[in-house]
């Protein structure tokens, strides 16, 4: 006779808790990527609400990733000190109180500090902590399952948070969206017993040095380019600065390896040909993601003008193509190698874009945009499901979280660089040519034509045709149509400008795809092997 588990068998008892805790996880997970996507479809709401310009808020969205890419090495290390799971909760504390301020936030200022300073510096410490959490509390099969459903969140998060962000913000407010962060971080923190913490068995040594080198580099790189954005000055020291510590770093962790002290990151990890070229990919997915996602989004909102629901349904095509195809291929692609199917996700990334450019001063609704959408969303599916696996493979499992976190940083650098950089040349672009089109015109004055060239050099901003009719009521009719007029004209351009940052992102990812191809698939580490002693399957 086969005896039933009972009530108290303790394998039963072990995995109710468990489930929980994983579903919990996924919820941590969904509520960081969801974060950003309502931001990118609330930005007219938030320019309106709050009285500022839309190259503030994008800068603000760029500087929520650019800080969370500066301190992700950071972060792991500090949870392997303080412990993985004090800092898991520490993350969704900073994010639960950039959410509670952007809810509240009456300017920018605001959103600067708490959302994007204080949030991202959460990310860096929650992303490396849950993966150490997933890895410790679980084993063998559930361990794999719980990285698929953690993943899993992730990509519906990305294909949904257009979505959810535009309706919440259309019906309700983009600030009812933060509120319900805040919510769902309250459920997450409330099964925090559930977690066990994993404790850290390597040099608990600290480089601070290090450190600093790579806040630097990084934010320097970036902030460079966001103050340039906002029209500031020393730019070039700060791209100078940032390139500057960035070498400096790379030398100084060669140096501690070689003293044997502990550094930031074990330099080796870059003498893998596949983890380099890997993470290389993953930062032009996120450069061409992050370029597209900051253009198209003021597109559809500023140009024709839609509200946050219209234009996440827009967006739509991009976000579901790209979960689709990325399920589809994780499924399917098994006995296919990566670096082909990384190599046809470029390609067709940089199909997608190319075919969005020129249709962008000609669509008039934006489902227009969808067959290029759907093009550049199945590229961007099959670098999901690839590239991550890809870069990782070559990497022996004692080093699998250092190596992941390198790979996060470098997500995450590219996300803030491709945010920053369309933008700052999107405005930079509409500057000259709406000053260009001004001085020009047959129907201003010059000493009007002066006036615009001035103030758009002070404070270059993409405006909606109607709050450029509200700010000209004053103006005489012809004057009012004329300025109108070149505002049509040069919004598009800009726009067309912005949007070959993400292609030349592509074109880039495509070559280094090759480079892919001519090296062997790699098969997984096993403890102890160095990166040149890697087996490689034929």
């Amino acid at each position: 006779m086969i005896e039933r588990p009972t009530a108290s068998d303790p394998s039963e008892k072990a995995a109710g808790p468990q489930r929980l805790l994983a579903l919990l996880l996924a919820m941590a997970m969904f509520v960081l990527v969801v974060d950003t996507s309502l931001m990118n479809v609330s930005i007219s709401s938030v320019v309106r609400d709050l009285g500022t310009t839309v190259s503030g808020v994008q800068a603000a969205i760029a500087l929520e990733a650019l800080v969370s890419a500066a301190f992700i090495l950071i972060g792991g290390k500090v949870g392997d000190l303080i412990g993985r799971k004090r800092a898991y909760v520490l993350g969704l504390l900073g994010y639960a109180v950039g959410a509670s301020a952007m809810a509240f936030a009456q300017s920018l200022t605001v959103i600067v500090v708490f959302w994007a300073v204080l949030g991202g510096i959460g990310a860096s410490l929650l992303l490396p902590a849950m993966q150490s959490l997933i890895h410790g509390n679980f084993e063998g099969e559930a361990q794999k399952k719980v990285y698929a459903l953690v993943g899993a969140a992730a990509a519906i998060a990305a294909a949904v948070g257009p979505l959810l962000g535009g309706f919440i913000t259309t019906y309700l407010s983009w600030r009812v969206g933060f509120v319900l962060e805040v919510v769902v971080i309250g459920v997450v923190l409330s099964g925090i017993r559930l977690v066990h913490d994993v404790p850290y068995t390597g040099p608990r040594g600290v480089d601070l040095i290090g450190a600093v080198l790579s806040v630097l580099g990084m934010g320097g790189i970036v902030l460079g380019i966001l103050v340039w954005q906002e029209g500031g000055e020393a730019v070039g020291a700060l791209l100078v600065v940032g390139a500057i510590a960035l070498a400096v770093l790379a030398y100084w962790l060669v140096r501690r390896k070689r003293r044997g002290e502990p550094a930031l990151l074990d330099p080796d990890l870059f003498r893998s040909k596949i983890f380099k070229l890997g993470i290389s990919g993953q930062m032009l997915q996120q450069i061409a993601l992050g370029g597209t996602m900051i253009a198209l989004p003021i597109y559809l909102q500023m140009v024709l003008e839609y509200n946050a629901l219209q234009a996440g349904l827009s967006l739509a095509p991009l976000s579901l193509s790209m979960f689709a195809v990325a399920l589809l291929a994780g499924k399917k692609a098994s006995d296919r190698r990566p670096s082909g199917i990384i190599r046809w996700g470029f390609v067709l990334l940089t199909l997608g874009i190319v075919a969005l450019i020129p249709i962008v001063p000609r669509a008039e609704f934006g489902w227009g945009l969808v067959i290029p959408l759907v093009i550049a969303g199945s590229g961007l599916g099959l670098l999901v499901s690839q590239l991550n696996n890809y870069t990782l493979a070559p990497i022996e499992e004692e080093r699998i979280s250092e190596a992941a976190g390198v790979n996060s940083a470098a997500g995450s650098f590219g996300l803030s660089f491709g945010l920053a950089f369309a933008g700052a040349i999107m405005l930079a672009t509409l500057s000259l040519t709406f000053t260009a089109m001004a001085e020009s015109s047959t129907v201003l004055p010059q000493a009007e034509q002066q006036q615009v060239a001035q103030v758009l050099e002070d404070d270059a901003e993409v405006m909606s045709n109607t709050q450029l009719e509200q700010l000209l009521a004053g103006e005489p009719p012809e004057f009012q149509d004329e300025i109108i007029r070149i505002n049509t004209d040069a919004r598009p351009l800009a726009l067309q400008v912005a949007l070959l940052i993400p292609l030349l992102a592509g074109l880039i990812g495509v070559f280094n795809s090759f480079r892919m191809m001519r090296i062997p698939e790699p098969t997984p580490k096993s403890p102890g092997e160095g990166p040149d002693g890697a087996e490689y399957a034929p």
